[in-house]
């Protein structure tokens, strides 16, 4: 079996949960006996065997993002022969593998990886082709022969925003993560990069690691870490701001909490996987303040690492972090944003008061994250997918 991978993101341009996602799915499948795999991404050249990449069409280089974007989806469909199952990921290859399907008479599976009718923030950034993108989202996934939800939430999600889309077409099959790459580590050698950037490693410590979008809540958290006990440091791993105006507000919101209280480190760099795997290691508390979150790999990428969670309660959250378990998980009202960030604080202040508790909670979450999100089992599963299609 052939299998043509449609995708924005792939090593080393990876942004988010689903460049993580398809990476680690493409690497473990091309372990499945019978399987082939040949990657069809955007962005700089890449050296990789199987891996081919597709830029915009030279004459829309000025065009509205979402346009650019589809001119490199029609570039992948036209690439994409012998194959014998397409699979896209994101509205960014949606076009690319809907096409791929129509053209050469292949099946195409949509991953939904988020939904562009649940994120209107997105207008922020996109203007009208928010439009076009949300499109292109919904013909991908409407006339896709089978759907990939990462979580169950994220089916009921799928659902909700495609009434259109059969049940029987959606499949849950959740994200994954390689728990001999996300492990514990020490975290506080001579030459480490906690030493380097002054977090005292006496003091108990909360940690966040992603983008600086509205969907990620990172301005909930700052405002929620002026509720922080004195003691507590917040090294915040937040970088890649969706638009100037919430960079803006970050910053903002960033100096203020600075100016208040000492142990606040803002990490706006890209960084290593290690150096990530280092953090996670010595916090006591990973915050995920999302408000809107599929599955969330930074949760299984913290609890691998061993640490204990404080998180929403939104979309598959819950079905990664077991609260009393493995963490905490604090309710979300978009009508009280003041009560999430006062909860935020409570369970973070809770959580680090009590670290045997904590490191009671981030073996739980080493041993669901091993036991529970293989992606040797989930690339079984796809696989299975695309077979029960042919």
């Amino acid at each position: 079996m052939r299998v043509g991978m449609m995708t924005r993101e792939y090593p080393p341009e990876v942004y988010g949960g689903a460049g993580v996602h398809v990476t680690e799915l493409t690497r473990f499948m091309r372990d499945v006996d019978g399987v082939e795999v040949d990657v069809h991404c955007m962005g700089a050249p890449r050296d990789e065997a199987g891996v081919f990449v597709h830029g915009v069409d030279p004459v829309l280089e000025e065009a509205n993002s979402a346009v650019r974007t589809l001119s490199t989806g029609l570039r992948m469909a036209n690439a994409a022969t012998d194959l014998d199952v397409v699979h896209s990921h994101t509205w960014y290859a949606g076009l690319g593998g809907h096409l791929t399907g129509q053209l050469y008479g292949v099946p195409h599976i949509a991953t939904a990886h988020s939904l562009e009718p649940h994120r209107p923030w997105k207008r922020e950034q996109l203007g009208g082709g928010y439009d076009v993108s949300s499109w292109s989202e919904r013909n991908a996934m409407e006339y896709a022969d089978a759907v990939i939800a990462v979580s169950a939430g994220m089916k009921g999600s799928i659902l909700d925003a495609y009434p259109r889309i059969d049940e029987s077409k959606v499949h849950v099959v959740l994200n994954g993560i390689d728990t001999a790459i996300w492990t514990p580590r020490e975290a506080f050698a001579e030459d480490s990069y906690l030493t380097q950037l002054g977090v005292d490693p006496q003091r108990p410590i909360a940690a966040f690691v992603g983008r600086i979008t509205r969907q990620k809540g990172v301005e909930h958290l700052v405002r929620a870490a002026k509720f922080f006990d004195e003691d507590v440091q917040l090294v915040l791993c937040a970088g890649a701001p969706d638009t100037p105006e919430i960079a803006e507000r970050t910053r903002v919101l960033v100096e203020e909490l600075q100016a208040e209280r000492d142990g606040v480190f803002w990490v706006q760099d890209h960084l290593k996987q290690d150096q990530i795997a280092q953090i996670y290691s010595a916090a006591d508390t990973f915050v995920c303040p999302s408000i809107y979150e599929p599955l969330g790999i930074v949760n299984l990428e913290a609890m691998a690492c061993g640490t204990a969670v404080v998180a929403s309660d939104v979309g598959g959250i819950p079905e990664v972090v077991v609260d009393g378990e493995t963490g905490t998980l604090v309710h979300y009202d978009e009508n009280d944003t003041e009560s999430f960030e006062r909860d935020i604080a409570e369970a973070v202040n809770a959580m680090v008061a009590d670290r045997s508790r904590a490191q009671a909670f981030g073996a739980a979450g080493r041993t669901r994250a091993e036991e529970k999100f293989s992606w040797a089992t989930i690339a079984r599963q796809t696989v299975d997918i695309y077979a029960s299609l042919r």
